[in-house]
């Protein structure tokens, strides 16, 4: 047995002993799941979080951002995430979920996948994700950090106070991410059989790995080209995480933390929730309003929002020579402003590509858009100058995740 052998069967074990930990009756139980690949992870030191309940690294010792930024931009990553997929299944699936979503439903193809977002009776958004259709009348929906479950059961009645005839449950399936431009390659490399066919953006397919049935998906939290594995827990998750490893480390792929999607998603619009939107937050301020379908009959929030200020006023925003400050640090200078704060940054981060600050801002003003010069208040106290823009900041028909766009981007 080699020493890397050892260490990883050493890793194992250490995750083993603290799911069953989780199993006990105890006031953690649920609370702070491990990943089951997090075994990969502790080489690197890692500094958790908790998202959906689960524990994902949040930074690597070893590992900085901007490394991990030219990694998924210019070679290929792994990163095991927080994602939490819930299942909806039986015949009143589809009714369900288009109760509880803005978006149709029904033109979810079994194959495909769809961004859905789901919003309160007064229009605010709770939470959003990737849907799934599985099946006619089976699905997953991987969403962020947030609760949906209850919401999904509150809901599921019929007009009469019956229950509707679904299913709405946690699975325990967990979701690790391979993006960059090679992750295909990754991806015909692990497989058991040849690559699906096809296997477009926002497609999904069930493939073999390790001899193990696995369902993958072509989207990811990077605008990046790439692709999400899904590991149920009736399968041999490490043979499948270790093969994905072993074999992409000859494609120069390393593991990462969420700090691999900071400055990326920032620069992609891909909005975080919870903190680029909240329960304040309608679809249209978000940015999100050409997702909201009035056509496809009533939605939770439908009434409020056919009657809501359609006005965006979520942007990103390019500083120079700093990272915002995250809060009410937006300003302009003008004295009709009176030094009033007028916008929000909710995300932040440097954009090694760009070479300046990135940020998503909500503005106050739906009159200050993409082109405004602001004042910013960056790290340290110190003012900066920064401008609005449109969002994704670059790459706005999204040809880089259809791989339609083989880009191998140097320092701007």
């Amino acid at each position: 047995m080699t020493s890397s052998t050892a260490r990883l069967d050493g890793f194992r074990f250490a995750v083993k002993a603290i799911e069953q930990t989780t199993r006990r009756p105890t006031e953690f139980a649920r609370s702070m799941l491990p990943h089951p690949l997090s075994y990969q992870e502790l080489a690197h030191d890692p500094e958790y979080m908790l998202y959906n309940s689960r524990l994902t690294p949040a930074a690597f010792v070893d590992v900085s951002d901007d490394e991990m930024y030219w990694k998924v931009r210019r070679d290929v990553i792994l990163r095991h995430t927080g994602e939490l997929p819930i299942e909806i299944v039986g015949p009143d699936a589809e009714r369900l979920l288009n109760r509880v979503f803005a978006r149709d439903v029904s033109k979810v193809r079994v194959g495909r996948c769809s961004y859905q977002f789901a919003c309160y009776h007064d229009g605010g958004l709770i939470n959003d994700g990737v849907l799934l259709g599985l099946a006619e009348d089976r699905f997953w929906m991987a969403q962020a950090d947030g609760d949906l479950l209850n919401w999904y059961r509150a809901h599921a009645v019929n007009d009469d106070g019956g229950p509707m005839d679904v299913e709405v449950f946690d699975p325990g399936v967990w979701v690790s991410q391979v993006q960059g431009p090679r992750s295909l390659e990754v991806l015909e490399a692990v497989i058991d059989g040849p690559m699906p066919e096809p296997f477009r953006y926002f497609d999904m397919a069930e493939v073999s790995i390790a001899g193990q049935p696995v369902v993958i998906g072509r989207s990811g939290f990077t605008n990046e080209l790439g692709w999400e594995f899904y590991l149920t827990p009736d399968i041999d998750r490490a043979a499948v995480g270790d093969r994905i490893l072993s074999v992409g480390e000859a494609f120069g792929m390393i593991i990462t933390s969420s700090g691999v999607f900071r400055a990326r998603r920032i620069e992609a619009g891909l909005l975080n929730a919870g903190s680029d939107f909240d329960a304040t937050t309608t679809p249209f301020a978000a940015g999100l309003g050409g997702f909201v379908d009035f056509d496809k009959g009533d939605f939770i929030g439908r009434a409020a929002l056919v009657d809501a200020d359609r006005s965006c006023r979520t942007w990103g925003l390019r500083t120079t020579g700093g990272v915002a400050d995250l809060g009410d640090t937006v300003f302009i200078s003008e004295e009709s402003f009176d030094g009033r704060p007028v916008g929000r940054v909710c995300s932040s981060g440097w954009s090694p590509y760009q070479q300046c600050g990135v940020a998503i801002v909500r503005m106050a003003d739906a009159d200050l858009g993409p082109g405004a010069a602001v004042d910013v208040v960056c790290a340290g106290g110190e003012i900066r100058a920064g401008e609005l823009c449109t969002l994704p900041m670059f790459d706005a028909e999204r040809l880089i995740p259809r791989g339609k766009l083989v880009d191998i981007p140097e320092i701007r």
